[in-house]
């Protein structure tokens, strides 16, 4: 096991693994968050083809609908 920062705290993740397969990891709906990556915004689409290694930094905001 090595560690990611997640929003400014250390999370323990088998690395290496894709961005999608860390928020399922969290309990994370890929589809309910943006995800920034080392400072570099990350499309949905890439979710799954871009590979987290240890000490990469996220910032993961969930989205919320409402009215």
């Amino acid at each position: 096991m090595s560690e990611v920062i997640a929003n400014g705290k250390n999370i323990a993740a088998k690395l290496p693994c894709s961005i999608e397969e860390f928020l399922v990891a969290q309990n994370l709906l890929p589809r309910s968050v943006v995800v920034e990556h080392n400072g570099e915004a990350v499309a949905p689409s890439e979710f799954s083809r871009r590979q987290l290694n240890a000490g990469d930094r996220l910032e993961i905001v969930k989205i919320v609908a409402g009215g």
